[in-house]
Formats: structure tokens, C-alpha cells, sequence
């Protein structure tokens, strides 16, 4: 079950210069920089009540948010949804006929397990499950 949006993922093409800026519009520095080798991305989030904005920069020129800048400039990216269990979440919308980029959740940034849809199925929107991994 999907419990709330999670956070707002926002593709920049540079990180530093876009961090002053979400800091001036927010009133707040971001709590957190963090790599993700295996998407090819440094993320950057901004708690904002009970949902958050994750900056994303490429770290490198193949990862997919330098493939989306350069199709479509930046701007926002993808939607995440906080969910309880990830692995019923991935079936239930299967089952519904959605289509998942990734059928088995992975590791993402700020301790998440996470799984995307394709945006085929969702309306054009790329749409992010997460869920806090478990310690």
C-alpha cells in the first residue's frame, strides 16, 4: 500500500549551483549528499514536511539522468512513493497490468529500497517505490 509521496526527484545538471538555489526557495540547507554508483547519480535531499526533494546530478554521461537532461533539460524527474512492503507493492501493480523497470527492489539513496515503473504504464510519469530498509 502506498502511504504517501515520499519525495520529488528534480534532475539538474549541476548539483553545487542548484543546492543554492533549492536553499534560497526553501528557507533551509539539504540534509544529505549521497553517490549512487548504480544509478550513475549524486543525489542532494531537502526535508519539506513530511516529503522531501532529492536533487539529482549524473555522475557520469551514460547513468539515466544525463541520458532525461539531455532529452528533455532538467526539471522533475520521477514521483516516490513511501510503501510498506515493496515486494507486494511490485506484485499488486503487476497484477494490475502496470510494467516495472525493476521487478526486484534495489538499494537507493537515503536508505531506501527502491523500484521504478515504467513510465509507459503510469501515464508518462516515472513513478518510484520505496521503502526505509529495514536494520
Amino acid at each position: 500500500m502506498m502511504k504517501k509521496i515520499e519525495h520529488l526527484g528534480i534532475a539538474v545538471k549541476n548539483l553545487d549551483q542548484s543546492a543554492k538555489m533549492y536553499e534560497a526557495l526553501l528557507g533551509k540547507p539539504h540534509y544529505k549528499t549521497e553517490k549512487v554508483e548504480s544509478e550513475g547519480v549524486t543525489t542532494m535531499f531537502f526535508q519539506i514536511g513530511e516529503s522531501k526533494i532529492e536533487l539529482l546530478e549524473a555522475s557520469n554521461p551514460e547513468s539515466p539522468i544525463a541520458k532525461f537532461i539531455e532529452k528533455r533539460g532538467e526539471g522533475i524527474h520521477h514521483i516516490a512513493y513511501d510503501v510498506d512492503n515493496i515486494e507486494q507493492e511490485i506484485e499488486r501493480l503487476k497484477a494490475e497490468g502496470f510494467q516495472m523497470i525493476h521487478e526486484t527492489p534495489k538499494d537507493g539513496a537515503d536508505n531506501k529500497r527502491i523500484a521504478f515503473l515504467h513510465p509507459k504504464s503510469s501515464g508518462g510519469v516515472l513513478v518510484e517505490l520505496c521503502e526505509e530498509k529495514k536494520v
